[in-house]
């Protein structure tokens, strides 16, 4: 049987895992910053804690994700620019990547339509703008830099982290507090995205398409320069799988001494 045929599972679970992350950051966003909120009224001179409780917010999203049941059997990639730097690792096939990509941008899509459907006038207000990331008003090369930089940091924690032995159960953890971190310091020069397939969903939904490019080209770059540095210095055996929480559970990935689906 093919990878399409034998794989589907965890292709649909990042299609969902994607899909639960954008629902929760609409949400949120709109609790936390439209106008009619009671939150965002009683927080109005405070936007620096209304995103620290953002950050707070995904940050608990990222990690119940890479935990579920799901995230544990699909990696939780939940994010191309993650996959493809796991391709180049040679962790995954080109076959599962392309299948894993679409099944990610897929779920950004398929998300954000439900959180408009359920927020309704709430999601389109220009307080929450259907949670679309855009570079800020320092322009778009700022944001390029720094979702680059980020990107490059959340990856080089993710390799170092999920390939210690000590530290790779709290692989999920250390990610959640740098989405929390980044979301609460870094979303103001680029709305925080690190992730080609999150942008997307909110561009598609809103037809808002501002520095688009960005989402696309800074985040893999970021990504692929943490993995060149991290091969560098510990080598390709060093790296296990391609998962960023590992059970005894089956492994579609090529990992070391796991169980994989046949």
């Amino acid at each position: 049987m093919n990878a399409p045929a034998r794989h589907w599972p965890e292709y649909l679970m990042e299609v969902a895992g994607l899909g639960t992350f954008m629902v929760s950051a609409a949400t949120m966003t709109t609790v936390l910053e439209h106008p009619a909120s009671p939150v965002r009224g009683l927080l109005e001179s405070s936007p620096m804690i209304r995103r620290g409780l953002m950050g707070l917010a995904m940050g608990l999203t990222s990690a119940a994700l890479v935990y579920s049941p799901w995230g544990r059997r699909s990696g939780a990639h939940l994010n191309p620019a993650v996959t493809l730097t796991f391709l180049r690792l040679g962790k995954i096939t080109r076959r599962d990547a392309m299948w894993y990509g679409c099944a990610q941008f897929v779920g950004g899509v398929l998300g954000m339509a439900v959180a408009s459907l359920t927020l309704r006038q709430w999601i389109s207000h220009p307080a929450v703008n259907y949670v679309v990331t855009a570079p800020g008003t320092l322009g778009a090369r700022v944001a390029f830099i720094a979702e680059a930089n980020i990107s490059f940091v959340l990856m080089l924690v993710i390799l170092s982290s999920s390939n210690h032995a000590r530290m790779a159960r709290f692989t999920g953890v250390i990610v959640a507090c740098l989405v929390a971190s980044f979301i609460t310091f870094e979303a103001p020069l680029s709305g925080m995205s690190m992730n080609p397939a999150r942008t997307l969903g909110p561009d598609v939904i809103s037809a808002v398409w501002r520095g688009l490019w960005v989402y696309f080209v800074a985040p893999p770059l970021g990504m692929l320069a943490a993995a060149e540095l991290y091969l560098r210095i510990r080598g390709r055996r060093a790296i296990r799988c391609a998962k960023l929480h590992h059970d005894d559970g089956p492994c579609i990935f090529r990992c070391q001494g796991q169980v994989h689906v046949t």
